[in-house]
Formats: structure tokens, C-alpha cells, sequence
């Protein structure tokens, strides 16, 4: 049995060393085209200065040094391709085989005017001269017609200019992704993450600014991709030059020899994914004279070479050479997570707009009932003042009383007023329309005291929600990618240059004999004919048939000795990298306690509500005894007054706790980033500026019907 094994064993080894021999036949062909390069090499390693390998950390060390607090990663804004219209910037107009239209490459393109128009829906909601507004008509109207959302939305096609641009080897020039807030009102708050490194007028993560207040970053170091975009140049040039002689013995006795000169150049440059460079060049020239030592006038002379380099240490390969696309394409993504950021702050800014206006709308409601039962307490003092029951005094006070209220009443329609107007500079474009401008706004939803799942959901399970949806997480994890592209590019940078090149060309001659050629042995001009005709077409056949060839091959090599400049770069790029994991951390502590103070808010405000709708129910019941005591007189007027002072303090603490917590509710969902999940709100339509299905708030419930407030300023008697 041993031996059995042992044969098979030996019989497997002659079998591996007869394959393993002929392989290595085939590879010690291959091996000896290479050894031209390797020498190159390690001619190369020589040259490097001592401490330059050991200036590169490897990309596995680096990724080793710091780890990222182990959070649950955020959910990708979906979908990526979020567009206010079909049209995609990212790729060239038309749609030629991937080149776009040849037509459009060099014609400028056209967008669409803005529109400065309201939004059907808010017609739809004027009714007697009136707006009838609920919560989820605002937040519509809001997507449609906002102005802020409405800017941000320029930002996606942005974006996706600078992947067009990238995608021909340029340099990216950032994608704005900062939230727009020029509506007013509201005290909607969110987290911003910086926009990375060069998005803002301080460094990497908050860091401290530089001369004039701003500090350029390392975003977008190493060596420039090659220029894929194709270039072809042309160049045509007509010499006349008639140039005096010094010596006629060299120009046949002539004092001035007369040159005409025509010249037709082509060239064609274009880069290629791998680092490799193609420059290709055509001259012609066709040039006349009286020179008798010239044989052919007109000279017919052609040069063709092409060129292709290729480079092999720095700035070699696909990635390097496509680093900035895929920098783009992250900052396109940065771009939507930072639409829906802006759509999660204008919603939350709209609902607490539109919950001031409820709690100003009730406020004037309270002011008006306050005003009528201290106009009723004053009639019926001074009806007691006549019979002689009341002392004037007590008149005068009511009187006082009154005058109050309506100073109050004043104050109170002045602020619904403007809370008019700042729900309607949110909701629509165009306010100099005459009949919006003249309508009052109506709220017809009021809170609901309903409780919603996050109240009594563990902070930890709202935290880790918190963490798959804040856009600013996704935006920073981004960035993040971004900064590794950059360091991978710095690295890279710090590499020699090696380029290895080849070149094949041509030249070719011809013409027509010059009819003042001489012939040196007998001085006399050579006989027609002596030397053929040549035509273009023929010089273009000697060009192209290797019977005039100009090839070969070689390399450049550039060694940086102390290379500081790369170093430096290199270093600032990995420090910034370390800042923006911080930064990263840092924001997930921020949104840990902001989740919490939402969620503990929110259950006081409740609290509050409850608190507040005792108050108010007591100082209701107060007020109703007093005034019985007061007809049986065992009251005062002042007491009474006093209880209605009371209640209508109670009914603005109502008021206020109804719209702080409505307020705080929806900072939760904000919080969370949830607001459009909940809300039911579509990502697409609101990138395309047009609702197609209301949202559905929670929390909200239909108006009591009743008097509505009246904006009329109380009667002066």
C-alpha cells in the first residue's frame, strides 16, 4: 500500500515538472521581452532616494490605523437619477452611439426658462375670495411652487455636468450640495456636514480657515488624467518672403532670392483610460522659388508621425486615469441625499409655519371672545351704574378692561396678518397675483394629541433609524470616499514618472523641375525633364509606403529628488482623511442627542398640552362661578375681571402647547428622517416640481366648524 502511494506520488511529480518545464519554455519567451523594461527598473530603484518607499503607506496599514464607530451605514438616497425634467446632463446632447449628436458638439445648449407662475392647486384652493388651507395642501404647494426647493432642484443637473465633464478627462468643479433657506419664518434646524473638503470657506471638517477666510484642500491631488476628448487641429499658412543675399556666389548671382511658401498641417491628439497618449501629425508644404540650386519649384514635401506614450508609474492605469469620474459620480450622489436633506428641511419649515398660523389663527378667536365678555361685563355695569347698584369705579375699571382687549385684538390680527403672508411667500411663487394677494389664508387642520409609534418606541431603536436615514450621515460616508479616491491619488503622485513611447513616420518628396535650376558642372539650367514630375498623390504614396521610415522606441524617466511638493500633499491629504472620520463620529453623536432631546421634547409637550387644558378647563369654571357670584352680589367686577385675565391667559398656554407640540412632532420625524416616509411624500415628484398624490400627515384633524376671525379692527366708541 506504501508503495503504491509512493508511485503514484512520483508519477504525479514527473507529471507536474514536464508541464511545469514546458510552461516555463513558453514563459522564458515571454520573460526575454520583458528584461529590456526590468532593467529600466531597477536602473529606476537605484535612482530613488533612500526614504521614498518608505514615505507610502500601504492602503491596507492605512485603512488599519483608525476604525469608524460602528453605526449601521445609511440607506443610499434612492433614486439616483432624481432630474427635474428626462433629460440627463451626464451624457452629451443626442444620442449618436454614445457621442451625442455631431450637430450639437459645438452648438450651446438650451434650458428652459423658470417658471414664476402658482401652481394650479393653489387656484384650486381659493373659495369666496378665501384660501382654505390644510397641512397637506401646504407641504404640495411647498414641492410645487417653493422657491428654495425650486433652486436645489438645479443643483441634480449640476451635478451631472461635472460627470460629463470628468468623462473627458477634466478636472471636476464640485457639485453644490448646501441646503437653500431664503423662505422665511419657521425655526426649522438640521446638521451640515461641511461639504467636504473645499465645499466651504473653512477646511476638511470644520477646520480652522485660512488667508481671507479661505483654505484650499488636497481634493482632486495626483497626476491629471489623460484628456480623453479627442482634438483635431488644423493649420494653414501662406509665407511670401523675398530675403537679400550676402554672399551671390550661394544664390546664383541673384541679389535677393524669392521664396513662396504654403503650408497644410493636420494633427489629431487624444488620450486614452489607461494613462496612454496618442499625437499624431501631418505637414505639407508647397513651396516655390528662384533659388537655382532648388531642383523642384513648386517642392512638394510631406512629414507624417504618430506618437503614443504610455505611462508606467505615475499616473498609469484605468482607475487613476478614471478617479475623477467616480469622484463626480459620488458628488451626484452627495447632490440628491442633499435634495432630500433640502425637502426634509422645507417641509419641516412649512408645517411650523403653518402651525403659526393656526396658533395666531385661535389666537385672534380667544382675543375676540375676551373682547366680547369684557364688552358684556361692561354693559351690564354701566346698566347697574344707572339703576345705582355699581359704583363708577367699578365702571371705569370695565372700561379699562375693555379698552385692553381691544389693544390686544389689535396686536393679535396684526400677527395673524403677517403669518398670513409668510405661509404664502412659502407656498407660492408669484404673490403680486391680485386675488392671493388679497385672500386671507384659512387653516383647516388642527393637532391631534394622537400618539404616534415614536413616542414609546426605545431611544435606541429611534437612534438606529435616525442612523439609515439622515441624509447627512450619507453625505459625510460620501465624502468620506471621496477623500480616499484623493489619497489613493496622492500616493500615486509621489511615484517617478516613467513613460515608455514609440513612433512611426514618414517623409516624401516631390514636385515639378525648377526652371532655374543649374547644373553645376556645366553652369548652364538643366534640360526639361532631367528629373521627374511628382505629384501629390504620389508623394502621398511614398508617405505611407515605408520607403522613407522614421520609427522607433524609448522611455523618459523624471526622478524628483526631494519631491517635497508630492510629500506635503500626500500628508495634508491623509490629515484631512483622519479630520473627516472625526467629523463623521462626531456627527453621529450629534444625532444621537438630538433623537433623544426630540423624543423627550415631545413627551413634555404632551405633558404640557395636557397641563395647559386643565389650567384652561379651571379658569373656564372659575370665570362661570365668579359670574354667578357677581349677579348675586358677593363679587367684585375686578374679581371677575381677574378670572377672565386668568382664562385668557390659560387659552394662549393652550394655544402655544397645541402648536409646540405639533411643532416638536414634526422636528421628530425631521430628526429621524422620516418626513418623507411618513408623510407619504415621492422623492421623484418632488424633484420634478409636480405632486401627483397629496401627502397624508399624521397627527392632524379636520377644524371645527365655527366663526371665523375677523380682521376688521374693533369698533372705537
Amino acid at each position: 500500500m506504501t508503495v503504491h502511494r509512493i508511485r503514484v506520488f512520483h508519477e504525479r511529480k514527473v507529471s507536474r515538472r514536464i508541464d511545469h518545464d514546458q510552461t516555463n519554455a513558453g514563459r522564458k519567451r515571454a520573460s526575454e521581452r520583458l528584461r529590456a523594461l526590468a532593467a529600466v527598473m531597477l536602473t529606476l530603484a537605484s535612482c530613488m532616494p533612500p526614504g521614498l518607499a518608505q514615505q507610502t503607506v500601504p492602503p491596507s496599514k492605512e485603512k488599519d490605523a483608525s476604525s469608524l464607530p460602528a453605526a449601521p451605514a445609511p440607506t443610499l438616497t434612492q433614486p439616483f437619477d432624481l432630474r427635474q425634467t428626462e433629460r440627463d446632463f451626464s451624457k452629451p446632447p443626442g444620442g449618436f452611439h454614445g457621442l451625442g449628436d455631431p450637430i450639437l458638439w459645438w452648438r450651446p445648449t438650451t434650458i428652459d426658462k423658470a417658471s414664476f407662475t402658482n401652481s394650479v392647486r393653489l387656484e384650486d384652493l381659493v373659495k369666496d375670495g378665501k384660501i382654505y388651507l390644510s397641512l397637506s395642501d401646504a407641504i404640495a404647494l411647498a414641492i410645487e411652487n417653493n422657491y428654495d426647493i425650486a433652486i436645489a432642484r438645479y443643483n441634480l443637473d449640476i451635478a451631472d455636468t461635472d460627470i460629463l465633464r470628468t468623462k473627458s478627462g477634466a478636472l471636476p468643479l464640485g457639485a453644490p450640495s448646501g441646503l437653500v433657506t431664503g423662505t422665511l419664518g419657521g425655526s426649522a434646524s438640521t446638521l451640515t456636514t461641511g461639504g467636504g473638503p473645499g465645499g466651504t470657506t473653512v477646511g476638511s471638517g470644520g477646520a480652522g480657515s485660512g488667508v481671507s477666510g479661505l483654505t484650499l484642500t488636497t481634493a482632486g491631488a495626483g497626476p491629471l488624467p489623460a484628456v480623453e476628448d479627442p482634438a483635431l487641429t488644423g493649420n494653414i499658412q501662406f509665407e511670401r518672403a523675398r530675403v537679400p543675399q550676402e554672399n551671390i556666389l550661394f544664390s546664383g548671382g541673384l541679389p535677393t532670392l524669392t521664396t513662396n511658401t504654403d503650408t497644410y498641417n493636420v494633427g489629431y491628439t487624444q488620450g486614452f483610460i489607461t494613462g496612454a497618449s496618442l499625437n499624431v501629425a501631418l505637414t505639407n508644404q508647397r513651396i516655390t522659388t528662384d533659388n537655382p540650386f532648388q531642383i523642384y519649384s513648386p517642392l512638394l514635401n510631406s512629414v507624417f508621425k504618430a506618437t503614443l506614450t504610455q505611462h508606467l508609474l505615475q499616473g498609469f492605469g484605468i482607475w487613476m486615469n478614471k478617479r475623477f469620474v467616480y469622484q463626480a459620480m459620488n458628488d451626484r450622489r452627495i447632490t440628491d441625499s442633499s435634495f432630500r436633506q433640502q425637502i426634509l428641511y422645507t417641509v419641516n419649515q412649512v408645517e411650523t409655519i403653518y402651525w403659526g398660523l393656526v396658533q395666531a389663527y385661535e389666537d385672534v378667536q380667544a382675543k375676540e371672545h375676551a373682547l366680547d365678555q369684557s364688552t358684556k361685563l361692561l354693559a351690564d355695569n354701566q346698566k347697574q351704574l344707572q339703576i345705582g347698584t355699581m359704583a363708577p369705579l367699578d365702571v371705569v375699571n370695565a372700561e379699562s378692561s375693555v379698552a385692553t382687549d381691544k389693544q390686544a385684538l389689535i396686536s393679535s390680527q396684526s400677527a395673524l396678518n403677517y403669518q398670513q403672508q409668510i405661509i404664502k411667500q412659502a407656498i407660492a411663487r408669484n404673490l403680486n397675483d391680485p386675488v392671493l394677494e388679497k385672500a386671507p389664508v384659512i387653516p383647516t387642520d388642527r393637532v391631534s394629541l394622537n400618539e404616534i409609534p415614536e413616542e414609546t418606541s426605545p431611544v435606541d431603536n429611534l437612534v438606529k433609524t435616525a442612523f439609515k436615514n439622515r441624509p447627512e450621515l450619507e453625505q459625510a460616508m460620501l465624502t468620506l470616499r471621496n477623500d480616499e479616491i484623493t489619497l489613493k491619488g496622492a500616493r500615486n503622485n509621489l511615484l517617478p514618472t516613467l513613460d515608455v513611447f514609440g513612433f512611426y513616420g514618414s517623409s516624401a518628396l516631390g514636385g515639378a523641375q525648377s526652371p532655374s535650376a543649374l547644373d553645376f558642372k556645366t553652369q548652364e539650367p538643366y534640360p526639361p525633364g532631367t528629373f521627374p514630375e511628382h505629384g501629390y498623390g504620389e508623394v502621398l504614396t511614398n508617405l505611407f509606403n515605408s520607403s522613407a521610415p522614421d520609427k522607433g522606441v524609448g522611455f523618459n524617466l523624471t526622478v524628483p529628488l526631494r519631491n517635497r511638493q508630492a510629500q506635503s500633499v500626500q500628508q495634508r491629504s491623509l490629515m484631512e482623511y483622519r479630520q473627516a472620520e472625526l467629523r463623521l463620529a462626531q456627527l453621529y453623536t450629534q444625532i444621537r442627542m438630538q433623537v433623544v432631546n426630540a423624543k423627550y421634547a415631545l413627551t413634555n409637550d404632551r405633558a404640557q398640552v395636557q397641563a395647559a387644558l386643565a389650567a384652561r378647563d379651571f379658569s373656564q369654571q372659575s370665570l362661570d362661578d365668579e359670574e354667578k357670584k357677581l349677579r348675586l352680589g358677593a363679587s367684585t367686577t375686578a374679581n371677575v375681571m381677574l378670572q377672565e385675565r386668568n382664562l385668557a391667559a390659560a387659552e394662549d398656554n393652550l394655544i402655544a402647547a397645541h402648536a409646540t407640540f405639533a411643532k416638536d412632532r414634526a422636528s421628530l420625524y425631521q430628526t429621524l428622517g422620516t418626513t418623507l416616509q411618513e408623510y407619504g411624500i415621492n422623492l421623484t415628484d418632488a424633484a420634478t416640481g409636480d405632486v401627483n398624490n397629496n401627502p397624508m400627515v399624521p397627527g392632524v384633524q379636520v377644524a371645527k366648524p365655527g366663526n371665523e376671525p375677523s380682521m376688521t379692527p374693533p369698533h372705537e366708541e
